[in-house]
């Protein structure tokens, strides 16, 4: 048996910061599937492949290997044995991530790694579909959201304590565009589960909107 919380929302909600507090405090294990999105366009971008041509990029994602780890407290991201935790965090990543994200081979590779990764296990796990595709039976449905000014804010923020330079102006017009092309898109579309529950964090610090879910998630538990 399992127990699967999903996060969903769009970018720089605050969903993998929640995601990794709520985890910690609940023993759950916490999977980052933006991570692996981001590693699949960073090796796009190594092996400077037109996601046009599908031959090509089946062979990226049939010899991928993508492995997220914790060292000494820090989440880090392995791309084919490299450390990739900052590099896929950059705007050639950011600039590219939503057109690969569409695609349906890739959606399906992700799909079926996050769903083995997650087999008998409790976790918790954040994207744009996980409560809808990934896992439309999961115990708890969340989805978090923020305006795109605050989540810019908080992007730029976040970058600056990884070490990476950003302007505020690029940061939010990157996720106006992201949040477009994530819910118009034919597959897998950013949208709200009709059995999720809605958490808006424009105004509310991260410690209330963790305790908020930490509480949810507490009495789904008590009632099973």
């Amino acid at each position: 048996m399992s127990f699967i919380v999903a996060i969903d929302g769009p970018a720089g909600s605050g969903k993998g910061t929640v995601t990794k507090l709520v985890g910690e405090k609940l023993s759950l294990i916490n999977i980052d599937t933006g991570a692996m999105f981001r590693c699949v366009t960073l090796e796009v971008l190594n092996k400077n492949v037109d996601i046009t041509n599908e031959m090509e990029l089946r062979k990226i994602l049939n010899n991928i290997q993508i492995e997220l780890k914790k060292e000494n407290d820090k989440d880090i991201v392995l791309l084919n044995g490299k450390d990739v935790t900052l590099e896929i965090r950059e705007k050639k990543v950011n600039d590219l991530i939503s057109a690969v994200s569409v695609i349906k081979i890739v959606r399906d590779k992700l799909l079926y790694l996050q769903r083995e990764i997650a087999k008998d296990k409790n976790i918790i796990m954040e994207g744009r579909d996980i409560g809808t595709v990934v896992f439309p039976n999961a115990d708890v449905k969340i989805y978090l959201d923020a305006s795109p000014e605050e989540r810019a804010k908080r992007r730029v923020k976040q970058n600056l304590a990884k070490g990476i330079n950003s302007s505020y102006e690029e940061i939010l017009e990157s996720i106006k565009r992201r949040d477009k092309i994530d819910s118009e898109r034919e597959i897998a579309p950013l949208k709200q589960a009709e059995d999720a529950i809605y958490v808006d964090t424009s105004n509310i610090g991260i410690e209330e909107v963790v305790e908020k879910i930490c509480n949810i998630i507490n009495e789904k538990i008590k009632r099973n």
